[in-house]
């Protein structure tokens, strides 16, 4: 089943393409930690990845996302959160620092935009054109995609008893 559709307060947004299925290979991308460094979603092979993609940190929705995955994660041994937006570094940090959020990696898509490409979570049209679409997708340590889900409308948070389900399947 193709996703490529997400809304904004109710008004259909368009993805660049579909995103990916599970079962398939998670492409790597390139993202900017908040120390300006470079990594990649490779870097992490071994580990159970969550990625979580969010328009911005400097959204309430966005942020309360990011508390939660901070405070879910933090027990699970082995598993690494990526909140992934195209907000600079510099913003990401300063909201994980303000917030006390040491348990999820801010992951910027500012620079080449590898994540919203790759994963096809680049909204087309809309108000937020260019931004990424409330997404989570969850990697396992062969970097398989093995649960994908993208939010009705972009101010709605995921589900986060479907995420850590996923995410305990696999361990």
């Amino acid at each position: 089943m193709s996703i490529n559709t997400t809304a904004f307060k109710g008004q259909t947004v368009n993805l660049i393409d579909d995103l990916p299925e599970v079962s398939g290979t998670a492409y790597d991308f390139t993202f900017v930690k908040s120390d300006l460094s470079e990594t990649s979603l490779y870097d992490y092979e071994g580990k159970i990845k969550v990625l979580i993609g969010v328009p911005s940190l400097d959204t309430g929705v966005c942020q309360k996302e990011a508390r939660q995955f901070n405070e879910k994660l933090n027990a699970i041994d082995g598993v690494v959160g990526l909140v992934i937006s195209k907000d600079l570094p510099f913003a990401m940090k300063r909201f994980c620092e303000a917030e006390g959020l040491n348990n999820i990696v801010p992951a910027s898509d500012f620079r080449y935009g590898d994540f919203a490409r790759e994963f096809s979570t680049e909204m087309a049209d809309g108000p937020l054109k260019g931004l990424v679409a409330r997404t989570v997708f969850v990697v396992d340590a062969n970097n398989k995609i093995r649960y994908v889900e993208i939010t009705p409308d972009i101010t709605v948070e995921p589900d986060y008893d479907k995420v850590l389900s996923a995410v305990s399947a696999l361990k």
